[in-house]
């Protein structure tokens, strides 16, 4: 019989997005020997996908292992990266049922944050003890005692135990690779966070004879392997897994899903997943050979009866619906335009994502998908368009329900604001706007204030360019879901009309000067536009339809003075979460692997007054 020979601690690293995660591992990574000497490793190693290295948040979660040797005595460190933006807390929840302690990075200038919150709750709910590692405290603007006494407020304030409420504090820049028990001690590597994991987490929890009982694992993560086909990753609760066996996966009620030959046991290993011949209780491995089995399913031998209990998942806030793309230019940039291969696409990332649902609409070319926030959906969206897709976009919709006496509740969020003093007001004032309340506002340093707010999470779609705006780019917000709670009314939209092209062809630098007083353009010349199709914002309230393709009336006079020259403003270029949360809800965001445009969902003008005569009708 195999044992174990290298001691095993299994922790995730949880904190609000920009808290230094990723960084830190790179350098635990190095420190351990995980990564040779002298050998190349990018930086942010763990944030391998495009997105994430382009935009610098992590939001898949990965593992990777560490060989820690203490006294002669080695020490295996499963270590999970997590994601720190709210919108992927799906990721968070899922990993940390399968770890036996965590690392809770706080920004020693920030304190905790919304997402510190959020992923700090849910460790404390399932037990676990913290260490607590105040990181950045190198920065000028550090107040790492301040950081500390608020965290130590937030574990009281999230019901934590005696327990978690003793947790050990360390002292880090992970940027600089180092980590110290007191301000006063000396900076020199992580020593003292590798010791001070083997000493506070313990080892993963085994039921008796759990080596020789029947295997089971909870599946917390999945992907997608070109050679081995679906990869299930979790944490061997007891027997063992070994490449050949023939297991089966249970749903979370206990029924069967199907049955499969395991072809392959891989373990981390540093940067890498390496093929191992066993895995024992407490490994957290990757499983290969099960062609149906998901998330949140059990992979298990084939005498266990009952599934192991799965961690619930907060619910979906926002909605958009994705359709097939039906615009004249349709079919000339994206190579996947059929409502069928965009279907099976969706269906995959629900199989994955368990905080992304997909459901049928009256439509049969479009789909409803529910997610955590604008973030989330603009990254599925962004990844489907590099994918080669063609997709429309219609706004965000909030996900309501109703509780046993009738009530129509809507989610809403924790808003936390940094802002210089002299905008807190118009801050303030807009939010109260959008139906949003006040719960704290306090100094933040020198020169800025702190505000938190409870807003409904519709009333924040389209909300972060007027913040942008107002705080003159020096406003930071974050958000988390915070509950469903009673409808608070109507809020006022988009104040601004938009400027729709009544005609087909390529646009004019002549037509597009002409325009430029009506309000912002959104294209420039040469670009392909379409009767339908937004060219730009109004600056009234109304729509207008306008032409970009009149060109200059050219004669054979020419009249001293009147040789006007042509000087355009460079077009307002939104992004893809802007564009979604820029348009209403009868106009939709046209995604294509090289464009992303902005139309109405009736491109006739006939259409569009009928259209709006019905809904007058219908209010």
């Amino acid at each position: 019989m195999t044992q174990r020979t290298i001691s095993l601690r299994n922790i995730a690293i949880i904190a609000h997005v920009d808290h230094g995660k990723t960084t830190l591992v790179d350098e635990m990574l190095r420190q351990s020997g995980a990564v040779r000497k002298g050998s190349e490793m990018a930086e942010r190693a763990m944030d391998s996908n495009d997105i994430e290295r382009e935009r610098g948040i992590t939001i898949l979660a990965k593992c990777t292992s560490v060989l820690w040797e203490k006294d002669n005595t080695p020490v295996r460190i499963n270590i999970v990266d997590t994601p720190g933006h709210a919108d992927f807390g799906g990721e968070v929840e899922r990993i940390l049922s399968m770890v036996d302690g965590c690392l809770l990075l706080i920004d020693a200038a920030e304190g905790p944050m919304p997402q510190t919150k959020f992923v700090l709750s849910k460790a404390l709910a399932l037990g676990l003890r913290p260490i607590v590692v105040l990181n950045k405290v190198d920065r000028p603007s550090a107040e790492p005692d301040k950081a500390l006494d608020a965290t130590f407020d937030l574990f009281a304030a999230l019901g934590a135990n005696d327990e978690q409420l003793d947790f050990p504090v360390l002292y880090a820049a992970g940027r600089d690779g180092w980590a110290a028990l007191t301000l006063d001690n000396a900076r020199e590597n992580l020593q003292p966070l590798f010791e001070i994991v083997v000493r506070h987490v313990p080892a993963p929890s085994v039921e008796s004879d759990g080596d020789n009982a029947p295997f089971r694992m909870l599946a917390t993560t999945l992907e997608a392997d070109p050679y081995l086909g679906r990869l299930l990753t979790g944490r061997v609760v007891s027997g063992r897994a070994k490449p050949g066996v023939t297991m089966k996966a249970l749903s979370r009620d206990g029924k069967k899903i199907e049955q499969a030959r395991v072809t392959k046991v891989l373990a981390f290993r540093g940067l890498k997943r390496q093929p191992v011949d066993e895995a024992l209780p407490g490994d957290i491995v990757a499983i290969a050979g099960f062609s149906q089995a998901s998330v949140s399913d059990t992979l298990c031998d084939l005498t266990v009866t009952e599934a192991l209990p799965a961690q619930p998942i907060d619910p979906p806030t926002l909605s958009v619906t994705i359709s097939a793309n039906d615009s004249p230019l349709a079919g000339r940039e994206g190579s996947k335009v059929q409502s069928r291969v965009i279907r099976e696409r969706l269906l995959r990332q629900a199989e994955g994502d368990v905080a992304i649902s997909v459901s049928e609409t009256a439509d049969s070319d479009a789909f409803e998908v529910a997610g955590r926030g604008e973030l989330q959906l603009g990254v599925l969206i962004e990844n489907m368009r590099r994918e080669d897709f063609e997709v429309a976009v219609s706004r965000p919709r909030v996900v309501t329900r109703t509780d046993d006496d009738g009530t129509l509740l809507e989610p809403i969020e924790e808003v936390v604001i940094d802002v210089d003093d002299d905008y807190s007001g118009v801050v303030i004032e807009k939010l109260s706007q959008r139906k949003a309340e006040l719960v704290e506002m306090k100094p933040a340093g020198a020169g800025k204030t702190r505000l938190t707010m409870h807003a409904p999470a519709r009333s924040l779609i389209g909300y972060h360019g007027d913040f942008l705006t107002d705080t003159r780019g020096t406003g930071v917000m974050n958000r988390s879901y915070l509950e469903h709670a009673p409808h608070k009314g109507a809020i006022e939209g988009r104040r601004n009309g938009v400027l729709i092209s009544n005609g087909d062809g390529a646009a004019v630098p002549f037509a597009i000067w002409n325009l430029e007083e009506r309000g912002v353009m959104f294209i420039s010349p040469g670009d392909k536009v379409y009767e339908g199709m937004i060219v730009g914002e109004n600056a009234k309230p109304n729509d207008l339809d306008v032409n970009p393709l009149k060109a200059k009336q050219l004669t054979n006079i020419r009249a001293a003075g009147k040789d006007e020259a042509v000087r355009l403003t460079p077009p307002k270029r939104l992004t893809l979460e802007q564009a979604i949360s820029y348009i209403d809800d009868d106009e939709l965001v046209e995604v294509t692997p090289k464009s992303i445009r902005l139309r109405k969902i009736a491109l006739k003008p006939h259409l569009r007054k009928r259209r709006a005569k019905a809904e007058n009708q219908a209010d």
